[in-house]
C-alpha cells in the first residue's frame, strides 16, 4: 500500500484571507451569531456585576455587621443568576445550531465544487485527502468558530469590564495587573509559528492516513492475492507513527504555552496580593475592595487563560482552514467562459432552450496534448469523423486511444489545436451541452448505490419504467434482471458490488442507450465480460450505433470488424486506417495484431478442449 503524499502547506505563510472565505458561509446566520456573541457578552457583564456585589457584601454586611438590606441583595443575586442561566442556554443552543449549519453549508459547497472539477484535478488529488478535508477539517473549523466565539465574546467583555472596574477602584493595582498583557502577547507570538508548523504536519499526515484507509479497503482483493498484509501493516504503522510524533510535538508545545501563560498570570495575582495586603493593613484599602480586586483579576485572567487554549486551537484550525479553502477555491482546468454560461447555463442551471442540436461530426485540427509537460501523448493530431460514422481505435497500450476519446468528451482540453463538433470549436459551447449528448460505456463500469432501475434511469431521469425496461431489453439485460429476486428493484450495492462484472456492464450499457446519445463511446466495453454477454453487447451496439457517431476502443479486435473505419494508433499518431477488409489486405500493423490475437484465442480454445 503506497500512500500518495498530501499537498504541502508546510512552508506557506499564514493567510488570514482564508478565514474571510470561511466566514462568508456565516452571513445568513447572523441571528445565531448574535445569540453566541450576545449571550457570552451578557454573561461577562453579569460576572462583573456579581464581583461588585461580593465587594458590597463584604464591606456592607461582614465588616459593618449590618444585614438590613440582605433580602434585597439576595433577590438581586438570584435574579442575576437566573439571567445568567438563560444567557448560557441561549449561547449553547446558538453555538450548536451554528456549528451544524456551517458544517452542512461548507460540505455542500465543497461537494458542488468537486462536481465541476476537471478530471485532471482527480488525477493529482487522492480521494482520501478530499474525504479528510470535508470531514475532519470542516468539523475542526466549525467547532472553532462556534464554541471559540462564545469564549471570545465572554472573554473580551470580561477583560474590558474588568480593566475599567480595576482602574476605577485602584490605579496602582490595576497597573500591576495590566503589565502582564504585553508579556502574554510576546509569549503568544513566540509559540504561534511553532504550534502552526506541527499542526500543519499533523493535518497533512491525517489526510494521508485517511487515504491509506481508502486505498486499503478498495484494494482488499489485490492485497489478499499478493499477500501484502504484513507489508501494508508495516507501511501504515510507519504512517500512524509519524502522525503520532507530529501530534505529540504540537501537543507538547501547546502544553508548554499554557503554563507559561498561567505563570505570568499567577505572578500578577501574587503581586496584587502582596501590594493589596499591605494597603489593607495600613488602612488604604478595604477588605471588600481587595477581595473585589482578586476576584476581578481572576475574572480577567480566566479568559486570558482561555485565550491561550483558543490560540492553540486556532493554530490547528488555521491548518484545517487552509486545506478546506484549497478545495473551495480550486479552479477547474476546463471551464466555460462567462459568455458561454450566460447563453447555455452551467451544470446546476442549464439553459437547454438555447442548446443547438448535435448532428455528430467530429474533427481534430492539429491537436497536441500531454498529461505531464515534456511527455506528449498527441502531437499535431488531425482526424475528421463524419456524422454517423463508426470509428474503432486499436493499437498498443499507451498509444493515445483513450486520450482521443477523452478529448472528444472534453474531459481534458488540447494544449494546442482545436476540436470541433459540427464545425464549431467545443470551447464555444458549454460542457454540459456536449456531455449531455454523449453515451460512454467504460471498461470498468460504475453503478451507484440504489436499485437497478434507478441506475438505468440515470441515463435520462424523466424516463418511464417502460422506457427503462425497453433499454434493458435492447442490450439483453432484461432477462437476467427479471431472474433476480426483486427484479428491477434489486439493490446494486456500492459501486455495483452486488453484481457481476458482466451484469454491471449490461446495466451501464442500458443506461447509455436510455440517454439516446448522438456521440457514443465504447472504451474496452467488452474486455471484462464473458462471451455470451459480449455477443449481447455487440448486437446491441450495432443497433445503437446505427446513424450515430461512434468511437470504439477495443482490445478484442473481433469486436471492431464491422466499424466503418479502423484507426491503428501508436505513439499518438494514426499509423494505419481503413475498413477491416482493407487493413487485412494491407498486411501491416493491424494484420499483425489481428492474426496474433486470432492465433492466441485459437490456442486457448484448443487447451480448453483437452
Amino acid at each position: 500500500m503506497s500512500v500518495i503524499a498530501e499537498k504541502d502547506f508546510q512552508n506557506r505563510k499564514i493567510n488570514y484571507g482564508n478565514w474571510k472565505t470561511i466566514f462568508s458561509f456565516a452571513g445568513k446566520y447572523k441571528r445565531l451569531f448574535a445569540g453566541v456573541l450576545g449571550g457570552g457578552t451578557v454573561v461577562g457583564i453579569l460576572d462583573l456585576i456579581m464581583s461588585f456585589m461580593t465587594m458590597w457584601a463584604i464591606d456592607g454586611f461582614m465588616v459593618s455587621g449590618s444585614t438590613r438590606s440582605l433580602p434585597y441583595f439576595a433577590a438581586a443575586a438570584i435574579a442575576i443568576q437566573a439571567v445568567m442561566c438563560m444567557m448560557t442556554l441561549l449561547f449553547v443552543r446558538s453555538g450548536g445550531a451554528l456549528e451544524a449549519n456551517l458544517s452542512a453549508d461548507m460540505r455542500r459547497a465543497a461537494f458542488e465544487k468537486l462536481q465541476i472539477m476537471s478530471f485532471s484535478y482527480y488525477d493529482r488529488t487522492a480521494v482520501g485527502f478530499l474525504i479528510s478535508r470535508l470531514t475532519n477539517d470542516v468539523s475542526r473549523i466549525t467547532e472553532m468558530i462556534s464554541w471559540a466565539g462564545i469564549d471570545l465574546s465572554w472573554g473580551v467583555m470580561s477583560i474590558i469590564a474588568s480593566l475599567i472596574a480595576m482602574f476605577a477602584v485602584n490605579l496602582r493595582l490595576a497597573l500591576i495587573t495590566a503589565a502582564t498583557v504585553p508579556l502574554l502577547a510576546i509569549a503568544s507570538v513566540f509559540f504561534q509559528k511553532k504550534i502552526l508548523k506541527h499542526q500543519r504536519q499533523a493535518r497533512k499526515l491525517n489526510s494521508m492516513i485517511t487515504a491509506g484507509f481508502n486505498e486499503g479497503i478498495m484494494s482488499a482483493q489485490t492485497t489478499k492475492t499478493l499477500v501484502r498484509e504484513e507489508l501494508n501493516n508495516r507501511e501504515f504503522t510507519a504512517l500512524t507513527g509519524n502522525m503520532k510524533k507530529a501530534a505529540m510535538r504540537a501537543a507538547i508545545i501547546s502544553a508548554v504555552y499554557l503554563p507559561v501563560a498561567s505563570l505570568v498570570i499567577s505572578a500578577a495575582v501574587g503581586f496584587v496580593l502582596i501590594r493589596g495586603g499591605y494597603d489593607v493593613r495600613h488602612g488604604l484599602l478595604t477588605v471588600g475592595r481587595l477581595n473585589f480586586f482578586i476576584n476581578i483579576g481572576s475574572m480577567m485572567f480566566e479568559p486570558i487563560r482561555a485565550f491561550a487554549g483558543i490560540f492553540a486551537e486556532f493554530q490547528t484550525s488555521q491548518a484545517a482552514a487552509e486545506r478546506v479553502v484549497d478545495v473551495l477555491k480550486a479552479v477547474p482546468d476546463i471551464a466555460d467562459s462567462a459568455e458561454i454560461i450566460e447563453k447555455y447555463g452551467d451544470g446546476f442551471d442549464p439553459k437547454k432552450e438555447n442548446w443547438e442540436t448535435i448532428v455528430g461530426e467530429v474533427e481534430f485540427r492539429n491537436v497536441s496534448f500531454y498529461y505531464k509537460e515534456n511527455e506528449p501523448v498527441l502531437k499535431n493530431f488531425s482526424l475528421k469523423v463524419r456524422a454517423g460514422e463508426n470509428i474503432a481505435l486499436v493499437g498498443p497500450t499507451g498509444g493515445g486511444k483513450s486520450t482521443i476519446v477523452n478529448l472528444v468528451c472534453r474531459f481534458y482540453e488540447p494544449v494546442e489545436g482545436e476540436i470541433l463538433i459540427d464545425g464549431v470549436n467545443i470551447k464555444e459551447r458549454s460542457q454540459l451541452w456536449l456531455q449531455s449528448s454523449l453515451g460512454y460505456v467504460l471498461q470498468t463500469p460504475h453503478l451507484f448505490s440504489g436499485t437497478i432501475r434507478e441506475n438505468i434511469r440515470y441515463g435520462r431521469l424523466d424516463a418511464t419504467d417502460e422506457e427503462v425496461e425497453a433499454a434493458a431489453r435492447t442490450v439483453g439485460a432484461d432477462t437476467f434482471i427479471r431472474q433476480l429476486e426483486h427484479g428491477y428493484e434489486t439493490q446494486a450495492g456500492e459501486g455495483g458490488n452486488l453484481m457481476s462484472t458482466g451484469q454491471k456492464q449490461l446495466v451501464s450499457f442500458a443506461r447509455a442507450i436510455l440517454a439516446d446519445p448522438k456521440i457514443f463511446v465504447l472504451d474496452e466495453a467488452t474486455s471484462s465480460i464473458d462471451t455470451e454477454s459480449e455477443q449481447k453487447i455487440e448486437a446491441a451496439a450495432r443497433t445503437l450505433l446505427k446513424d450515430r457517431t461512434g468511437f470504439m476502443i477495443a482490445h478484442r479486435l473481433s469486436t471492431v470488424r464491422n466499424a466503418d473505419r479502423i484507426l491503428v494508433i501508436d505513439g499518438g499518431e494514426i499509423v494505419e486506417q481503413g475498413s477491416h477488409r482493407e487493413l487485412m489486405k494491407l498486411k501491416g500493423r493491424y494484420y499483425e495484431l489481428y492474426m496474433n490475437q486470432f492465433m492466441s484465442e485459437r490456442y486457448a480454445k484448443s487447451i480448453e478442449a483437452i
